[in-house]
């Protein structure tokens, strides 16, 4: 019979399968290898049970011991499912940016979720990095598995994933592509493609930010890749080229694959395809793609398959009327699409910045421009800064975030002006987004002057 002795016996082997609707133009074969379908949705499945195992081999993790992770997701479920075979307790740590049926998905497994806020650096007592530590320190009993530095994380990958790559191609692959997280998939995988021929190309798909394709680890809204630091599993001698793929490219990616091709990804996975499909343009008949796809979309549809989630973010227009998009272009304004003042600024930093470019208010960032929206902390307005410097006339030289107000509304470039009009009841301005970036405010008077030019103009 046909039956596995339990669900780990199910890891593993997953199928290959082409898009004939989406690659009919390419002259060579592209073909997804589908992570989903291991038990635990993912390709993070493949490493769980390799590090736990290695953990119990060598005396790391014993009997009623628990196990702590920060992750995005998917590491803990794999982890979760390992814990629940083997009468472990979890307890996993995950950012302010991962999907709520994540979180849900976990705790439904019997796991403990810790949330940290995603907008701070990883020394950060707050960062979901320092969160694991300190909970290592607190739980008597408890194992970190460590997926970043962890080397049994690429061993998992060149034990399993490369062989299945190279045996299902019958040895014909010649590109292969994945996202850029761990760097353990990369690393497994390339290693082992190059050691049966190391012509195979190694690409990874990065999310713009990423330390991978240069930038500084921020922002991005994609989940489960990219980094803002470089990871001991990560191995850059294995990879042949980094490609960078925009949130906005990565989540229209994944939604075309769902209506196109009836096959349901991960927001991940729309970057990796993306990437995918960039490097097949120029190859040859002779030439063969595996794009690995980490998990599926179920754990998004509060996100990226959400229309309204994607239309509050600016990633996709919700009219087709008059939007948000239509005013901005209006805008008679010379000056950098989005003025802004830190939180460690002073009021009087405040104040000079607001006359030297006509402006009544400005959004509060940390860090510097490209911003996240997570990263806007708060706003002031010449009425907060008057009545703050008429109560205490020392508060010229103290930081903005003393006297900030909350943060203005925000709302999607291709929202409906409607929207606008609504909001503008109850704020002065309104924060616009733009493929998930903050990218310039709209006033009441923008608006105004776009519903009404021939009134208003001189």
């Amino acid at each position: 019979m046909e039956i596995a002795d339990s669900v780990l016996d199910l890891i593993g082997n997953t199928p290959m399968v082409r898009l004939p609707q989406m690659t009919s133009h390419l002259a060579c074969d592209l073909v997804l290898k589908l992570e989903h379908q291991n038990p635990g949705g993912s390709s993070k499945d493949r490493p769980a049970i390799a590090m736990i195992e290695a953990a119990e081999r060598e005396g790391l993790l014993m009997p009623g011991g628990t196990i702590v992770e920060p992750t995005s997701g998917n590491t803990g479920v794999g982890l979760a499912i390992v814990a629940a075979q083997r009468g472990y307790r979890c307890v996993f740590v995950m950012t302010d940016k991962v999907a709520t049926e994540k979180v849900q998905l976990l705790s439904a497994y019997g796991a403990e979720v810790v949330v940290c806020p995603v907008a701070v650096p990883p020394e950060d007592p707050e960062s979901y990095y320092s969160t694991a530590e300190r909970l290592m320190s607190e739980i008597p009993g408890s194992f970190r598995p460590n997926q970043y530095h962890n080397l049994v994380n690429p061993q998992a990958h060149f034990d399993t994933t490369g062989p299945e790559i190279w045996r299902q191609t019958d040895g014909k692959v010649t590109h292969f592509v994945a996202g850029a997280g761990t760097g353990g998939t990369l690393g497994g995988v390339g290693q082992y493609l190059k050691s049966m021929n190391p012509d195979i190309k190694i690409i990874a798909a990065d999310p713009e930010g990423s330390v991978y394709s240069g930038g500084s680890g921020r922002p991005y809204l994609v989940e489960g890749i990219g980094e803002d630091f470089w990871p001991d599993t990560y191995n850059p001698a294995v990879v042949d080229t980094v490609i960078s793929i925009s949130d906005h490219d990565s989540f229209v990616m994944a939604r075309r694959v769902a209506h196109e091709e009836g096959i349901l990804l991960g927001g991940s996975c729309g970057t990796a395809i993306a990437a995918a499909l960039k490097t097949a343009e120029d190859l040859s008949p002779d030439d063969l793609v595996v794009v690995l796809t980490p998990d599926s979309g179920r754990g998004y549809l509060s996100k990226v398959f959400n229309d309204e989630w994607m239309a509050e973010f600016g990633f996709i227009s919700t009219t087709d009327g008059v939007s948000l998009g239509d005013v901005v272009a209006e805008k008679d304004d010379d000056g950098p699409d989005l003025i802004y003042v830190n939180p460690t600024q002073t009021v009087r930093d405040a104040i000079l910045l607001m006359r030297k470019h006509g402006v009544s208010q400005l959004p509060v960032a940390k860090n510097e421009p490209p911003f996240a929206a997570a990263e806007i902390m708060g706003s002031v307005n010449e009425l907060r800064l008057m009545e703050a410097s008429f109560e205490d006339d020392g508060v010229l030289s103290r930081p903005v975030e003393d006297v900030m107000n909350a943060a203005m509304p925000t709302i999607g470039v291709g929202q409906p002006i409607e929207l606008a009009v609504e909001l503008l009841d109850h704020a002065t301005a309104l924060l616009v987004l733009e493929g998930g970036r903050p990218m310039t405010i709209v006033s009441r008077t923008d608006v105004l002057n776009f519903l009404s030019p021939d009134e208003v103009s001189p």
